[in-house]
């Protein structure tokens, strides 16, 4: 049971990230203005303590057996994300295809072995860390999420990372940094700087699935996760 002093030192831990993004981004102070509110409002949402009390069983279990959106008429299986419950790092991405799909669980892939390889890389393992996707069911023949889908599918998203309470997200390709930030910048733009996604630092970077079509981007996205490595003091 986390006591009160812990409780409290893991709320500065939250603000001293958001105040190193800032400081990063070049901002120098704050006012009252709507923006900065709502910023202080994110924090207070992280921290509540029903948030933190929630585990990801709990919301495996409100899952349940998914019927909310048309996915689950052709899905195989639901791939609600695996590894560390109290990881410092958490992996998003889009969504599971077709070997994902028959085995429950994310990233056992083509692009699955690459980002293997790449967590490896980092000085870890996957058992370190946690793997999941925005959406978790298979879109047919791995097309892209609609947006109605997404919206269905991302609060649970959102209540995994608010239950893990990662140092860091890692969010891989288009729609999962999309998603996350609110935004429709594209991937190459928002790639290479964290952005803040509720206090914590979210770095966006290539999705292995591409990197598996694009080589040429494995030395960007390694840069990204460099980035990761020293925000987490992983020794390169």
């Amino acid at each position: 049971m986390t006591t009160r002093k812990e409780s409290i030192f893991d709320t500065l831990d939250q603000v001293k990230a958001t105040l190193e993004f800032l400081a990063a981004s070049g901002v120098t102070g704050f006012d009252c203005s709507e923006e900065t509110l709502e910023r202080v409002e994110q924090w207070t949402r992280w921290n509540n303590e029903a948030q933190r009390s929630e585990s990801l069983e709990d919301i495996q279990i409100d899952l349940g057996d998914c019927r909310r959106c048309g996915l689950s008429e052709t899905r195989t299986r639901i791939v609600f994300g695996e590894g560390n419950p109290d990881a410092r790092l958490v992996f998003v991405g889009e969504g599971p295809g077709y070997d994902e799909d028959k085995q429950g669980r994310p990233f056992v892939g083509a692009a699955g072995k690459l980002l293997t390889k790449i967590i490896r890389a980092m000085g870890l393992e996957r058992e370190d860390v946690f793997i999941c996707n925005i959406i978790k069911c298979r879109p047919p023949k791995n097309r892209n999420p609609m947006p109605d889908e997404i919206e269905t599918c991302s609060p649970f998203l959102e209540r995994q990372l608010a239950a893990i309470q990662p140092e860091v997200i890692c969010a891989l390709g288009k729609f999962a940094a999309q998603t996350l930030l609110n935004t429709q910048t594209p991937i190459s733009r928002l790639r290479g700087r964290f952005h803040d996604y509720q206090g914590v630092p979210l770095m966006p970077t290539f999705h292995p699935a591409y990197l598996l079509r694009n080589p040429e981007g494995k030395r960007a996205t390694w840069e990204d996760i460099q980035q990761i490595m020293d925000r987490l003091g992983l020794k390169k």
